[in-house]
């Protein structure tokens, strides 16, 4: 869900889709989380776009790229357990809440990723026939993508820091996927691509 940024702009929000099921966010669950801050709709808009911002500097400070996005993820989760019937005293503060605990995720998902990349690039180099072995079943696991996968894969990794930031923030839009979705789908590849290294490199 993209924020809205005046009061005057609260209205239909777009569908997003939460990273962690199917739901997706409609006008009766965004009305109910608006009415969760305030009776008063103005009101209630100017709170949301306050707690937005909090959102967004947790999330920056905390190291997470796309603060923007995690803060309309921590929306999305709790309008839905707003409309499923979970009651909320303090909006604001239970916000927070979600959004500490999605931090945690997308710390973990960081994790696991360096992790399963470090082990796709893993190379014995002491080896040269090793090593070339490896890199010829990498290719040989790439060729066997599908050719938006194999784009997906090489292009989530191309660049340095910064230019690999917006160089995902650009795929994510060509695809039409959030980035946490993107991110997620990066992730199983790259698991994916590591069995079938190893089961390529243990047949050699």
């Amino acid at each position: 869900m993209d924020a809205p940024r005046s009061t005057q702009a609260i209205q239909q929000p777009a569908s997003a889709p939460v990273t962690t099921s199917k739901w997706t966010l409609t006008q009766e669950a965004f009305d109910k989380l608006l009415a969760s801050f305030a009776p008063d709709r103005d009101e209630a808009a100017q709170k949301y776009l306050e707690v937005r911002e909090n959102l967004i500097r947790l999330f920056t400070w905390r190291g997470c790229p796309f603060p923007e996005d995690h803060a309309d993820e921590t929306f999305n989760r709790v309008a839905r357990k707003i409309s499923e019937g979970e009651e909320v005293r303090n909006t604001a503060a239970y916000v927070i809440g979600v959004a500490r605990l999605l931090v945690l995720e997308i710390i973990k998902a960081h994790a696991k990723q360096r992790e399963a990349f470090d082990e796709l690039q893993r190379a014995d180099v002491s080896e040269d026939n090793a090593f070339e072995t490896r890199i010829e079943c990498l290719q040989r696991c790439l060729n066997e993508l599908s050719p938006e996968n194999r784009e997906l894969i090489v292009q989530y990794y191309q660049g340095d820091k910064g230019a690999k930031i917006e160089n995902r923030r650009k795929l994510g839009q060509r695809l039409g996927l959030p980035i946490n979705s993107l991110r997620m789908r990066a992730l199983r590849l790259r698991e994916k691509l590591q069995d079938c290294v190893e089961t390529c490199v243990n047949q050699g």
